[in-house]
């Protein structure tokens, strides 16, 4: 396998879990589950948004509202999931 292809599609897939983790934070502090004035939430809260809030705001800007549901993290898991099948293809 290319060292290139594989790096790529592990920065795909390192991406594609703090997307993950984003969501799920995102819902643990909305049913209340964890305290969002704990500094260690609020650190690993904020280190995910900056992590992920670039990608998705493209998405969220194009998608209509659909009031509390949030639907761009899926778009671009998807969308990731179809660059690294595309790179796949393409390489090998």
């Amino acid at each position: 396998m290319n060292p290139f292809l594989w790096l790529i599609t592990t920065l795909i897939t390192l991406y594609i879990w703090i997307l993950i983790a984003a969501a799920v934070l995102s819902w643990l502090v909305a049913f209340n589950v964890v305290n969002p004035h704990n500094q260690i939430v609020r650190a690993i809260g904020n280190g995910l948004y900056a992590i992920t809030e670039p990608a998705l705001r493209p998405i969220r800007s194009v998608l209509p509202n659909l009031g509390g549901l949030d639907l761009s993290p899926v778009i671009l898991i998807l969308l990731l999931l179809f660059v690294e099948r595309l790179l796949f293809w393409i390489f090998i």
